[in-house]
């Protein structure tokens, strides 16, 4: 089907039975828009309450489940019906899925003894033993309330997939519509909701998946496999229904591939990305090879970006290594406790797809005795607790098991502690972690996960965990909406030094840092420059100047876009001294209480420590609140500062600019900067803004990155502002052409509203084409103020901006309105001001 075509919203119906159907689905269509498929009706009684097929339930459980009483069976089946009992539509969700993944549990007598029967309704080893079905306008009834769902997916009886489409020709009309008509079945007819696996949202040309709890922007496209060219102009939901729903891949999906995490609060679930995947697959397939090769033990490395659900993709090999591996051993290795911490976390919360708890060991004695254990477990550990124990005379790391059914995986496996190399120090010579890893696990498997790719000198990485499975890079997760983009802004805050010093200042910058080893304590990790430009940067004059411009730079990006935001400074007394600036600025930002305030430090203790380091101390409890806290978006507190911690696995969507004023470089800097690309609502890019003078140092991490990479990371945000300006030509000298709209600037109210009301109805009297060109160039140039807001040559459009963006939400109103009077549309004052 072309792109061009004519696309109606049946036309988009038809296409997708058309495509269930070559890849196996048995088609029940019906002959009506406006009623279900007769045969589909005969399946339940004409019955617009019952919305699973029970006899064919009930057929599958017999077949795959053979040999028992008819009542047996019988009863499966209403723990399947009794799953509506509940009013709360995800606690009934949930429930199915266990029934799905865990099979129905009838208990019964056994010549007088009870015993409790397992029953599955669906056969997952076996893809041919089950039934697949897909039918249009399944109509369900619910307390009067009357859907037809455009197209559901049955297997076994069981409606888990639902199709919502829109009308591709109808430019008011797309994706969004078709996201939010689900929104309204979930309250209208969620006792057929409650039996959703995947949803799924298509224009015709536009298509996405998603899960129950998703919101738009975790609606995400799946791709064909890499290995695959698809034909050009082969539509988004042709391979959508082709590589995801086929009933192999959707059986795999169902049975691996989705996640319920609850908490007190609520339940979420979670379904993967095609990139995610393909990549568990794979390195499974890699996986299963290794364990049985007695020579080489490398798995391989994954580099999926940071930011696109590494730590998910984790979750997802470890669970489904324990199931299809014959339950090794899974050591999750990495070499900070912060990291660890987060780390163990996620997998914490995903216990029960894991169907067991992982096990963190907090000292080098629990490691020897977890890796005792025969088989199974998920235990987590720093590398650094694999070392000899040196105070006890020993040289060697000992054996710890020569069991091969062990996997360990290493997080952010670029790192050099990973290495092998020795070290010459004053206690002799000293190895690179993974020489004693291997040491103690001399037949354990290595895999490896990074979020940024293997430097091109780099050999011991490779070494020690094999060459890439997969990579996920950062222009894919970008083109994908997995990820947005980050721009970068310089401000930099030098010391008012003498012409012959500031060479010397700008050299420090590039040279301070800290010994890679974190290992080694902390004023040992710290050089004598790191120390010298720590003490220039923390002079009082400069960090008043930086608070100043931080508190105006915040205040202007919260005035165009909701976001919090992270600070980095150089070390703990420097975020001290950071912080009471900005609090002389804005006292009612700082409270003592861990619960409130705007703002707060992130930091451990030190004994020398006096009462004004000491008040910002936070123990490993108080930062799980601040964590929570920060990723609560109704929560006051919006600003973090940072020296070490969170800067890499701290994972805030609304986080959307990062001030940095702490020399970094490398895997760190890209690693600490990714902290802004995650997506969501209305967040269209990060920003970087620079304090310190990093842009060297980024432009050479970036050198390892593809240049498609390089230009999606660290844009300068005076390209930002030519874009603002061409958005900003296109609307006035195309969408606006001809048209007097100079009424906007009046100092009169009723003025500026009626040049609102009469530009929106000269729009409305145009052109369809012309409106949407208005909508989209409005929509993208809002986008790009809320970035670039900040620069004092933006300021000189913001009148005008304000003005389109009322003109834009007028013909909504009037679109939504169409027949009610002109003067009934409200405008409010902020839309005018």
């Amino acid at each position: 089907m072309s792109r061009n075509s004519y696309i109606t919203e049946q036309d988009v119906e038809n296409m997708a039975l058309d495509s269930l159907e070559k890849i196996g689905y048995r088609i029940y269509k019906s002959d009506s828009y406006t009623r279900p498929n007769n045969l589909i009706d005969a399946m339940r009684n004409s019955d617009y309450n019952n919305v699973f097929l029970a006899g064919k339930l009930e057929y599958a459980l017999r077949k795959i489940n053979p040999g028992y009483e008819l009542d047996i069976y019988k009863e499966a089946v209403r723990q399947f019906e009794r799953l509506a009992d509940n009013p709360d539509m995800m606690i009934d969700n949930h429930r199915l899925h266990q029934l799905i993944i865990g099979g129905a549990k009838v208990k019964t007598l056994d010549k007088g003894e009870p015993r409790t029967i397992t029953l599955y309704p669906i056969d997952f080893n076996k893809v041919d033993n089950n039934e697949f079905i897909a039918t249009n306008q399944f109509t369900v009834r619910q307390n009067e309330k009357e859907r037809r769902p455009d197209v559901t997916l049955f297997v076994n009886g069981l409606p888990l997939v639902t199709f919502e489409f829109k009308d591709s020709a109808n430019e008011n009309v797309g994706i969004q519509q078709a996201f939010s008509q689900l929104q309204t079945y979930k309250s209208e007819i969620s006792n057929y909701m409650e039996y959703n696996e995947i949803l799924v949202i298509s224009d015709g040309i536009n298509a996405r998946a998603g899960s129950l709890t998703a919101g738009m922007d975790r609606f995400m496209r799946w791709r064909a496999p890499k290995n695959i060219q698809e034909e050009p102009g082969t539509l988004q939901l042709e391979i959508l229904i082709k590589y995801m729903l086929n009933p192999k891949d959707l059986l795999n999906i169902i049975e691996n591939f989705v996640i319920f995490e609850t908490n007190a609060d609520q339940t979420v679930k979670i379904l993967t990305a095609y990139h995610q995947y393909y990549m568990v697959n794979k390195a499974l397939k890699s996986a299963e090879h290794t364990l049985n090769d007695p020579d080489d033990k490398r798995i391989g490395v994954v580099w999926h970006t940071t930011g696109s659900g590494k730590s998910l993709s984790m979750v997802f090999f470890s669970g489904m290594a324990a199931r299809k591996l014959g339950n090794p051993t899974i050591l999750v290795i990495n070499d900070r406790n912060d990291l660890d911490d987060q780390l163990f976390g996620t997998f914490a919360s995903a216990h029960e797809y894991l169907q067991q708890d992982p096990s963190h060991a907090e000292t080098s004695e629990d490691v020897r005795e977890y890796m005792s254990r025969n088989s199974g477990g998920i235990v987590f550990s720093t590398i650094q607790k694999f070392s000899p124990n040196f105070d006890n005379g020993e040289e060697e790391m000992p054996v710890l098991t020569k069991r091969s059914n062990l996997i360990v995986m290493a997080d952010e496996a670029h790192r050099t502690q990973y290495g092998m190399a020795a070290k010459l120090s004053e206690n002799g010579i000293r190895y690179g972690f993974a020489k004693y890893l291997r040491d103690a696990l001399p037949n354990a498997s290595f895999v490896g996960f990074t979020g940024t790719p293997i430097d091109k000198e780099d050999k011991s990485t490779t070494a020690v965990f094999g060459n890439y499975i997969d990579v996920y890079d950062i222009t894919q997760a970008v083109n994908d909406n997995a990820t947005v983009r980050i721009y970068y802004e310089s401000h930099v805050f030098p010391l008012k030094l003498k012409e012959s010093a500031k060479e010397k200042y700008q050299q420090l910058i590039e040279e301070a840092g800290l010994d890679d080893d974190p290992s080694l304590p902390e004023n040992e990790r710290r050089n004598r420059k790191y120390t010298q430009l720590e003490a220039l940067a923390g002079a009082r004059p400069r960090l008043e100047s930086i608070a100043k411009h931080f508190v105006h730079h915040f205040e202007s990006r919260q005035a165009e876009q909701f976001g919090k935001s992270m600070v980095v400074e150089m070390s703990r007394k420097n975020a001290v001294k950071l912080y009471n600036e900005i609090i002389k600025i804005r006292p009612d930002w700082g409270n003592d209480d861990l619960h409130k305030g705007k703002m707060k430090i992130i930091m451990t203790s030190n004994a020398s420590d006096g009462p004004e380091m000491s008040r910002h101390h936070t123990s490993k409890a108080d930062r799980l609140v601040l964590q929570k806290r920060m990723k609560d978006n109704d929560d006051e507190l919006q600003i973090v500062i940072v020296v070490d911690m969170w800067l890499t696995g701290f994972d805030v969507p609304a986080m959307n600019t990062m001030y940095i004023d702490k020399p970094m470089k490398g895997h760190n800097l890209i690693q600490a900067i990714a902290r802004v690309n995650r997506v969501f609502k209305n967040k269209d890019s990060g920003l970087i803004v620079d304090y310190i003078g990093i842009a060297e140092a980024l432009k050479t991490a970036l050198n390892h990155y593809s240049k498609d990479d390089q230009d999606q990371v660290g844009i300068n945000i005076h390209e930002a502002l030519s874009l603002l300006k061409e958005k900003y030509q296109i609307i006035t000298e195309d969408c606006l052409f001809g048209i007097d709209y100079s009424g906007f600037n009046s100092d009169n109210k009723s003025v500026r509203i009626k040049t609102v009301t009469k530009i929106a109805n000269e729009l409305l009297a145009d052109s369809e084409e012309k409106q949407r060109n208005f909508y989209d160039n409005v929509t993208q140039i809002q986008k790009i103020f809320a970035l670039v807001s900040t620069q004092e040559e933006a300021q000189d459009f913001a009148p005008e901006i304000a003005f389109f963006k009322a003109v834009k939400v007028f013909i909504a109103k009037l679109k939504a309105n169409p027949g009610g009077d002109e003067g009934t549309q409200a405008i409010d004052d902020s839309e005018v001001n």
